[in-house]
């Protein structure tokens, strides 16, 4: 009989495939995400900037879930020592879509492993490593979310709609930047100052970047601006680093379901008959 004819229920039992389903469910659970209608149960979270290396900007933002509901923003200007502060107005909230997807590519993952009955046997091994692929496959997605945050242009991040989040409104000289990089909630703070027009000759506008240097270029609401100072501070969220840690759990457990898989069909393949 060929292997392809062969019903996986003969296999011994392999507790890797309920590992995997079980630690897919536990990365699920470390996502600090709403149920629909039980939003506003969702608990807020608070979390302080900092830097160890600069003190210009200082903070404290309010993660619910995949959304900034709050950011307190200190910033003090190197020249005058003036401190501008800036918090998010009442009526707005800043969605993190890093967060989002990465979710979202979970809940993929949990649907396809649920997508058959429990009394379902896979027929053959390459029917396992199908799924097992597929799973893999929006886990890896997933961490990508958080690991690799979007590249943009500043003149993208200015029409964002992110400079209209606060009060009292952001000055036209500073931009502001929230991503997740890792484990980590960052904000960056940029100080551009206006070209003047005779800069035609010279002006590079820069293309796509997570964080743009001082001296990049671009065009931005008929004016061109280049960028003075960049500041960065962050905070560790605890739930993300979890998460990451349960990713790499799920992908090495689904590694060795499929190893196990190939070795048993190898063995079916070359027995006699």
């Amino acid at each position: 009989m060929k292997n392809s004819q062969r019903s996986l229920s003969e296999l011994p039992k392999m507790s890797v495939a309920s590992k995997v389903e079980r630690a897919v469910l536990e990365a699920s659970r470390r996502f600090s995400m709403p149920c629909p209608g039980l939003e506003s149960q969702l608990k807020h979270e608070n979390f302080i900037l900092g830097s160890s290396t600069m003190d210009q900007v200082k903070g404290v933002l309010t993660l619910q879930g995949d959304a900034l509901t709050q950011a307190d923003i200190n910033l003090k200007l190197a020249k005058s020592s003036q401190v501008l502060h800036f918090q998010f107005r009442d009526d707005k909230q800043w969605k993190l879509q890093q967060i989002q997807d990465a979710w979202n590519h979970v809940s993929q993952a949990i649907q396809m492993l649920n997508s058959r009955d429990e009394t379902y046997n896979f027929k053959t091994g390459a029917e396992v490593i199908k799924l097992v692929d597929a799973v893999m496959l929006q886990l890896t997605r997933a961490r990508g979310r958080l690991t690799t945050p979007a590249s943009m242009t500043l003149t993208e991040l200015g029409t964002s709609g992110l400079m209209q989040m606060f009060t009292p409104p952001m000055p036209g000289d500073i931009m502001v930047n929230f991503y997740i990089n890792l484990s980590k909630l960052c904000l960056t703070v940029y100080q551009l100052h206006v070209l003047p027009p005779n800069t035609n000759k010279n002006f590079k506008p820069a293309g796509s970047s997570v964080l743009h240097n001082p001296g990049v270029m671009f065009d931005y609401k008929n004016n061109r601006f280049e960028v003075s100072q960049v500041h960065k501070v962050e905070c560790v969220v605890p739930w993300l680093n979890d998460t990451l840690l349960f990713f790499t759990i799920c992908l090495q457990l689904c590694q060795q379901l499929k190893d196990k898989i190939s070795i048993f069909s190898s063995i079916w393949k070359y027995r006699p008959l």
